[in-house]
């Protein structure tokens, strides 16, 4: 078998941390070179912009952009104009508007497009989603609560319109809840908190209405002490619980033995699929949610926040 050469564009923290070693470890595709005006890596070849990448390596038919939403549109069109297979890391754009289009593009080329949601892709998520296909939900809470000093240190990008504030993790607990729970949900009200000195909130608390029950949501940049990364589903039958950010599953209160891949190396394996069917795998869901929570959300200014 042929490995896929493949290119990442943005080599930041995720890159290096989780998409660099989930594509070393997947034999369908070779690094075969990063797009960053900071440095690439060493012994892989780096072009400053994507459009010298596609003039001198016509022979890389896929690429992975791991730069931030609000500047990404630009490089996934012109990766599409230019009949590149295309994966995005979430969350696949700054707006519902420019995904949409994305996967319009991609569709007239005939090219994959592979818009990530890897908490989708975390041990117990499917196997949570097995469990619940049958069952009558009565409630359901969502804590996605962890320190944005640990896991976006100095990021001031991060607290910029478009690229969403604390709905950056949030949105991976929205992720898991569109693909667990597979009856129609909308939200109803919002509270975000946005620092005096910022343009993203730092919290947000969401409730949304499902054919029975209420479902809530609380996300918090502020928490000390450890993540908590959980989803709770009471059911008739019980109660499913998803720990660690979807690693771990619970039924009342037996943890129920889970295999997987792991979170990125299970996308790099879906979009070897993706590309060897020539399908393409686009769900905005997750993000709608977001637009809505700052389409209806009561906003709230609390005390600054400083590094």
């Amino acid at each position: 078998m042929t490995a896929t050469k493949i290119a990442i564009m943005g080599v930041g923290k995720i890159a290096r941390d989780q998409h660099i070693p989930a594509i070393a470890a997947d034999p369908r595709f070779e690094l075969a070179a990063t797009v960053s005006r900071s440095g690439g890596l060493d012994g892989v070849e780096n072009f400053a912009t994507l459009s010298e990448l596609i003039a001198a390596r016509p022979d890389i038919p896929a690429v992975s952009l791991c730069m931030p939403p609000s500047v990404r549109y630009e490089a996934a069109a012109e990766a599409i104009a230019a009949g590149k297979q295309t994966m995005l890391e979430k969350p696949p754009g700054a707006t519902v508007a420019e995904v949409l289009d994305l996967a319009r593009m991609a569709e007239e080329a005939g090219v994959t497009l592979f818009a990530t949601w890897h908490s989708r892709h975390a041990e117990g998520v499917a196997a949570a989603k097995a469990w619940l296909a049958d069952k009558t939900i009565t409630a359901l809470r969502i804590d996605w609560k962890e320190d944005v000093r640990k896991w976006h240190p100095g990021q001031d990008w991060i607290w910029e319109p478009g690229n969403l504030g604390v709905f950056d993790p949030g949105i991976n607990a929205l992720s898991i809840l569109t693909e667990i729970v597979q009856v129609p949900l909308h939200l109803t009200g919002a509270e975000l908190s946005f620092p005096e000195n910022r343009a993203a909130p730092i919290a947000a608390d969401l409730t949304f209405a499902g054919p029975g029950f209420i479902a809530e949501a609380a996300f918090d940049w502020r928490q000390e002490g450890g993540e908590i990364w959980q989803i709770a589903v009471e059911t008739t039958a019980g109660t499913l619980r998803l720990i660690e950010g979807g690693a771990r599953l619970f039924l009342d209160d037996s943890e129920q033995t889970v295999h997987g891949r792991g979170e990125y190396p299970d996308l790099y394996h879906r979009f070897g699929d993706l590309i060897e069917g020539g399908a393409r795998d686009v769900d905005a869901t997750p993000l709608i949610h977001v637009a809505d929570a700052f389409l209806l959300g009561r906003r709230l200014v609390v005390e600054p926040f400083n590094e």
